[in-house]
C-alpha cells in the first residue's frame, strides 16, 4: 500500500491547489499525447474544485470527462452527478471538454453496459481519476454489500457495472476498482475528521467492507478540516 496523505490549511487552499494539480498532470500528458481522460466523482464535495478547474487554460477538446459513477436518473434530475457536473466543471473553458454521460436512457443500467464498455475504452488508462468517499468507505458506487461488489473489485472486472445497495436510493452504473486503480494519477478528495477516521480505519480492512481500500497503491489524499 502507497499513501501520499496531504493535509491543507483550509477547504479553499485545498480546492485552488488540487485543481492546479490535475490541470497540471493533464497538460503533461497531452504534450507526449493526443488525448487525455479525467474521471470524477460526483457530490458536492469536489465542487469548488470543478469550478477553479474549469476556468483553466488547458487543451480541453482533447480532453474526455466521465464520472466514475452515476445514478440510474435523467441529467435534469436533482440527484444527478452530470447535473453537477455541468454546472461546476463543464463550462468556461472547460466546455470544450468531451463528455461521456454514463446514463444513456435505457430502462435499467444493466441494459446499458455493453455500449458504455465500447464507448469508454478509449479513455483506459485514465489519466487522471479524482475519487471521493463516504462515511462508509464506498467510492465510485463500490458500496459494501452492493450486489455486484465482488465482482466490481475483481481484477478481471469490466469496465463498468450495474450496483444496487441498500442505501443507495437508486439503481447505479459504476466504473469498476482495477479501472479506476490504474489510473496514471490517482487522487482521493476528503473532508472532514469523519472521513479522516473512515480513510484510516479503512486501511486495516477488508475491500469488500471498506472498498476505498482496493484502491490504495500509488493514492494521494488531500484532506482539510
Amino acid at each position: 500500500m502507497n499513501v501520499d496523505f496531504v493535509e491543507y490549511p483550509d477547504r479553499e487552499m485545498l480546492a485552488l491547489i488540487l485543481a492546479d494539480k490535475l490541470a497540471s498532470q493533464l497538460g503533461q500528458h497531452l504534450r507526449t499525447n493526443q488525448q487525455a481522460s479525467l474521471c470524477v466523482p460526483g457530490g458536492t464535495t469536489p465542487a469548488p474544485v470543478f469550478e477553479s478547474l474549469s476556468a483553466t487554460d488547458l487543451d480541453w477538446d482533447r480532453v474526455t470527462v466521465v464520472l466514475g459513477d452515476e445514478r440510474w436518473v435523467h441529467g435534469e434530475h436533482p440527484r444527478s452527478n452530470s447535473r453537477l457536473l455541468r454546472r461546476h466543471l463543464l463550462k468556461d473553458e472547460a466546455a470544450a471538454a468531451n463528455y461521456i454521460d454514463l446514463y444513456t436512457g435505457d430502462a435499467t443500467p444493466d441494459e446499458a453496459l455493453p455500449g458504455l464498455c465500447a464507448r469508454l475504452e478509449p479513455v483506459f488508462p485514465i489519466t487522471v481519476a479524482l475519487l471521493g468517499m463516504g462515511n462508509d468507505m464506498h467510492t465510485a458506487s463500490l458500496f459494501p454489500g452492493a450486489d455486484h461488489l465482488a465482482a466490481a473489485l475483481a481484477p478481471d472486472a469490466p469496465p463498468v457495472l450495474a450496483i444496487r445497495a441498500e442505501g443507495a436510493d437508486e439503481p447505479r452504473i459504476t466504473l469498476t476498482a482495477p479501472y479506476l486503480r490504474n489510473a496514471i494519477n490517482l487522487h482521493l478528495l476528503i473532508t472532514g475528521p469523519e472521513k479522516r477516521e473512515a480513510f484510516e480505519r479503512a486501511q486495516k480492512l477488508d475491500p469488500l467492507e471498506a472498498p476505498i481500500r482496493a484502491l490504495m497503491d500509488n493514492l494521494t489524499v488531500h484532506w482539510a478540516e
